[in-house]
C-alpha cells in the first residue's frame, strides 16, 4: 500500500497542499478532482518522485512500480509506432534473452554438483516464474491490440512516430504504460487527446485491470465508469469519498448541508447561553448557574464549516444577430491538404439554431471542416459556403499557437477589443476567473485551463451568431465545463462544435456528424446511441481488424429476412467455435497438468541422483517438457482472452 502523510507543498509564503494525508490500495481506482491549479499534477509527480515534499513522507513499498502518464511530455523519435510500442517490454525481452541463454548453457555444462551448476538452475526458474507471471499472449500480440484500441489503424503501426501529431504520441505513451503492467497507474488527463471509441475502449480496460489506478480527468462519465474511489483537492486539502464521481458529488453536498447545519445550531446555543451569562452574571441567586454554562462553553468543542472555493465561471454569450435559415452548406465537398485528402464528396448543411457535434477519430478531418467553417482552408472540390449575414466566432484546439505568449492576460483582449466593450474588460475577465493580479499574467506561464478560459473570454468580445468550437473543454475542470454547456444551450445562435466529452454533447446537440474512413454520415440520433449501437455492431470486428459496416439505407423487407437468417447462421457457427474453443481449452489444461506433474517428479530425481549422465538426461528431458509447456500455455492464452 502507497501512502501520503502529512505532505506540505509550499512555495514561498504560499501552501499548495497543507498536511494531506491518504492511502492507495491494490485495489482502489481513484478519480483525483479539483479545480485547476489546485494541486492534482503535484500530487502524481510526488507519488512517482519528480517532485519532492516541502514536508512531510511518501512510503512506498520496495517492490512497487509507478506508471505516470504527465499531460505535456517528451515524444521519442526515429522509430516505428510498433517499434516504440515495445520498448515496453525491454525487461521482458532481456529477461527472455537470458533464460535462453542459461538453457543453452544448461545443455552444455557437466558440473552438476557444483554452486554454480545450482545457481543457473535457481536463476533459471526464478526467470522463468517471471516470465510466467509477466506474460500470457506474445508482446507483439498485446501491443498490437493495445494499440488498435488506442485508435491506431493496422498500417499506421509501421510510421515513424515523427510522422504522426502530439496526441497520437501521447497514445503510444499511454500505451507503452499500459503494457509495462505497473503496481500503481497514475493518468494526468489521459481522455484529453482520445476519440471517443478510444475512451470507451480505455474504460474496459481500466476497469479490468488488477492494481491501483489514481486518475484526473474532467470527463464526468468516464470517472463515473472507471473509479471507485474520489479524492477531492480543495484549498490545500484532501476530501476521500469511497465512491465515484457523481455521487460523490451528492455526498459532498450532503455533507456541507449536515455541516451547516450543525455549525448554525451550535452558534444558536452559543448565542443563548452567552445571552444566559450576560444577564445573570451579577445575580447571586444565578451564580451556579452562570458558572456552570462558563464551563460548559469553556469545553465545547466548536464546530467550524470546511472551507469551499465558490468561485466559478460566470458564462453569458451575446445575442446573437438574425442571419439566413441555412448557416452553412457543402455540397460534395473534398477536403484536405496538398499531400493528402482527408475526406471527399461530403454533403453538410447546418440551419439557422442549430447545434451540431463532429465526431470521429482524429485526423478524420474535423479540424480540416473547422478550417473551411471559418474561411481558413479553402476546398479541393465541391461547394462549401457559409449563409447569408453569418458571423463566426472561432475556438481553435492549439490555443498554443493562436493566443500570444508574450501579451499578458489583459493585453490580449485589449488588443482586439473595440466600442464600449473596452471598458469593461476588466469585469469580463473577472467573469473568467482573472482577477486582481492575474490580469497581468503573461500567456506563457498560464496553465492549460486558464489558456481555455482566456480564449473563451474573446469570443465575448463580439457578438457572433455562428460559434465553432474545436475542443473548448480540454482542461477545463468539471465545474468549468457544466457552466459553459449550460451557457451554449441558452446561445440563441448556431453551434458547431468537435468534442470526445459524451456528458458534454449530451443533451447539449440536436445532431451530428461523425468523421470517419474519408466520409461524413449525418446522424440524427444522440450520442448515447449512437455508441451503444457502434459497439454493439463493431466491436468483434475492431478485435479482429476488421473495418465496421457501412451505414446504409434501410433495406427492403426481403433483405430484412436474409439479413436475419445470415444472423442466425453466423450465431449457429459461433456456437460451434465456441465449443470447440472449449474443448481445445478443457485439452490444454490436462496436458499443461501432466507437463507440470512430469517437470516436479523429474526435479526430484535431479535432488535424489549423483550420476552425471542420468543428471544429463534429466536436464535434458526437463528442458523439453519446460519447452512444451510453455507452448502449450501461450495456445492457452490466446484462446482464453
Amino acid at each position: 500500500m502507497l501512502s501520503l502523510n502529512d505532505v506540505t507543498v509550499s512555495f514561498g509564503n504560499w501552501t499548495l497542499l497543507d498536511k494531506i494525508s491518504f492511502n492507495i490500495s491494490e485495489t482502489d481506482k481513484i478519480g483525483l478532482t479539483g479545480k485547476n491549479g489546485a494541486g492534482k499534477t503535484t500530487i502524481m509527480k510526488l507519488i512517482c518522485g519528480l517532485q519532492s515534499p516541502t514536508s512531510g513522507r511518501i512510503d512506498l513499498p520496495a517492490h512497487y512500480t509507478v506508471g505516470y502518464l504527465p499531460q505535456i511530455m517528451e515524444h521519442h523519435r526515429g522509430r516505428t509506432v510498433l517499434d516504440e510500442t515495445m520498448t515496453a517490454f525491454d525487461a521482458l525481452l532481456d529477461a527472455r534473452r537470458e533464460l535462453d541463454g542459461i538453457s543453452r548453457e544448461l545443455e552444455q555444462r557437466t558440473d552438476y554438483e557444483s554452486d554454480a551448476y545450482s545457481a543457473l538452475i535457481s536463476r533459471y526458474n526464478e526467470l522463468d516464474d517471471y516470465l510466467r507471471l509477466s506474460q500470457s499472449e506474445p508482446a507483439e500480440a498485446q501491443a498490437r491490440r493495445t494499440l488498435k484500441g488506442l485508435g491506431f489503424k493496422d498500417d499506421e503501426l509501421g510510421r515513424l512516430t515523427d510522422t504522426f501529431s502530439q496526441g497520437w504520441n501521447m497514445r503510444i505513451e499511454l500505451a507503452k504504460i499500459l503494457l509495462r503492467k505497473p503496481d500503481i497507474l497514475l493518468l494526468d488527463e489521459p481522455t484529453n487527446h482520445l476519440d471517443i471509441e478510444s475512451i470507451e475502449w480505455l474504460e474496459d480496460y481500466l476497469k479490468g485491470l488488477k492494481g491501483g489506478i489514481m486518475l484526473v480527468s474532467h470527463d464526468r462519465k468516464f470517472l463515473d465508469n472507471v473509479t471507485n474511489r474520489t479524492v477531492e483537492v480543495m484549498l490545500g486539502h484532501v476530501y476521500d469519498y469511497k465512491v465515484p464521481y457523481s455521487r460523490y458529488v451528492e455526498l459532498r453536498a450532503e455533507r456541507l448541508a449536515q455541516q451547516t447545519a450543525a455549525y448554525q445550531n451550535q452558534q444558536k446555543m452559543i448565542e443563548k447561553t452567552e445571552d444566559f451569562i450576560n444577564r445573570f452574571r451579577y445575580k447571586p441567586t444565578k451564580s451556579n448557574q452562570v458558572q456552570s454554562r462558563i464551563k460548559a462553553l469553556e469545553k465545547l468543542e466548536r464546530l467550524e464549516i470546511d472551507e469551499t472555493d465558490n468561485a466559478t465561471l460566470r458564462v453569458k454569450f451575446p445575442p446573437a444577430p438574425r442571419s439566413g435559415d441555412v448557416a452553412f452548406k457543402a455540397v460534395n465537398l473534398t477536403a484536405g491538404y496538398p499531400q493528402k485528402v482527408v475526406f471527399k464528396n461530403a454533403d453538410i448543411e447546418i440551419r439557422r439554431g442549430e447545434k451540431v457535434a463532429l465526431i470521429g477519430r482524429n485526423g478524420e478531418g474535423k479540424t480540416t471542416f473547422m478550417r473551411i467553417l471559418t474561411g481558413e482552408l479553402d476546398p479541393i472540390d465541391g461547394e462549401a459556403k457559409a449563409g447569408h449575414n453569418v458571423t463566426i466566432g472561432y475556438y481553435a484546439q492549439n490555443q498554443e499557437d493562436v493566443l500570444d505568449k508574450k501579451e499578458t492576460v489583459f493585453s490580449t483582449l485589449d488588443r482586439v477589443a473595440t466600442g464600449d466593450i473596452r471598458s469593461r474588460l476588466r469585469d469580463l475577465l473577472a467573469q473568467f476567473l482573472f482577477r486582481g493580479e492575474d490580469i497581468d499574467k503573461p500567456v506563457s506561464v498560464l496553465s492549460g485551463g486558464e489558456r481555455a478560459r482566456l480564449a473563451m473570454a474573446t469570443l465575448m468580445l463580439k457578438s457572433y451568431n455562428l460559434l465553432a468550437l474545436d475542443e473548448p473543454t480540454n482542461h477545463m475542470d468539471i465545474k468549468s465545463k457544466d457552466i459553459l454547456k449550460q451557457a451554449l444551450k441558452a446561445y440563441d445562435g448556431t453551434l458547431v462544435v468537435v468534442s470526445h466529452d459524451r456528458d458534454f454533447l449530451d443533451g447539449l446537440v440536436d445532431k451530428f456528424y461523425e468523421f470517419e474512413d474519408g466520409r461524413v454520415r449525418e446522424h440524427l440520433e444522440t450520442i448515447a446511441q449512437f455508441l451503444q449501437k457502434r459497439k454493439l455492431e463493431s466491436i468483434a470486428e475492431m478485435d479482429r481488424g476488421a473495418a465496421k459496416p457501412a451505414a446504409a439505407a434501410a433495406p427492403a423487407q426481403p433483405a430484412v429476412k436474409q439479413e436475419r437468417q445470415m444472423s442466425y447462421e453466423e450465431m449457429r457457427q459461433k456456437s460451434k467455435e465456441e465449443k470447440r474453443i472449449k474443448n481445445r481449452i478443457a485439452a490444454l489444461e490436462k496436458d499443461i497438468e501432466k507437463l507440470e506433474a512430469q517437470m516436479k517428479d523429474l526435479e526430484h530425481k535431479m535432488t535424489l541422483t549423483t550420476e552425471k549422465d542420468e543428471i544429463l538426461e534429466l536436464t535434458r528431458s526437463y528442458l523439453e517438457c519446460k519447452r512444451e509447456l510453455d507452448f502449450k500455455e501461450e495456445e492457452w492464452g490466446k484462446l482464453i482472452d
